[in-house]
């Protein structure tokens, strides 16, 4: 099928921020999303200890930097997304030493050795083909600062066909379990029109291949799945 257009993906984002602003059950569609954000961030911290600036990339409402300057204290933060009303209820909660960007991952210029810590939260599934990943992820490579890492939560495809159904089932179970089979058919229906998301073996092989070390897998249930790696 036809998949979404980066203007109607910002277009469900500008009208779905309170979704995104839950800092205790975070996305509730995401298997295990408040370990994810404690993980993520706790792993960010330890590996890259007294980080000055943060760039967060498809930040939502602030999720994830919240989190992160919990552990890290202030920091110069930079919040990237496609929706402005994400971006705005982002600063709201966040507060001070915050710029923004609204726009694109794979159109904006990340600069070079600008940042200690990136991180992406539930945003890279939107990457469409081979070409495109390998460019955001040598792009974010280069725009980390030596010592710098970078941090992924997502959703993950599985290499077997046998494998990614059985995990899609056990999803839509979990869907329905949380609240009824409409809301499961709801979310299936704007995963297969929005979302393009790649295995976790593609992805870590991707970060080795752009520069990243001591890359490692937080945690992964299901079809989601958190992990980074250390620019050296």
């Amino acid at each position: 099928m036809t998949k979404s257009t980066v203007d109607e993906i910002r277009e469900r984002f500008d009208n779905d921020v309170e979704r995104f602003s839950d800092l205790e059950q975070g996305q509730v569609a995401s298997i295990d999303s408040p370990l994810h954000l404690d993980l993520l961030t706790e792993a960010a911290a330890a590996v890259t200890p007294g980080a000055a600036s943060v760039l967060d990339i498809g930040c939502g409402a602030g999720n994830y930097t919240l989190k992160l300057l919990q552990r890290i204290g202030p920091a110069a933060i930079t919040l990237m997304d496609l929706s402005r009303p994400m971006l705005n209820r982002a600063v709201q909660r966040i507060g001070e030493r915050v710029e923004t960007i609204q726009g694109d991952i794979r159109e904006i210029d990340l600069g070079v050795e600008r940042f200690d810590i990136i991180m992406a939260g539930q945003v890279l599934h939107h990457l469409r083909d081979e070409a495109q990943w390998r460019d955001v992820f040598g792009r974010i490579f280069a725009a980390l600062r030596r010592g710098g890492s970078f941090w992924i939560a997502d959703s993950v495809t599985h290499n077997h066909d046998g494998v990614e159904g059985l995990i899609h089932r056990r999803w839509g179970e979990y869907l329905a379990d949380r609240r009824d089979e409409a809301y499961r058919d709801h979310v299936f229906a704007y995963v297969e029109k929005e979302d393009t998301p790649r295995s976790l073996g593609f992805q870590l092989d991707l970060m080795r291949s752009v520069g990243f070390e001591r890359i490692d897998v937080l945690h992964k249930h299901n079809r989601f799945a958190s992990f980074g790696g250390a620019k050296p």
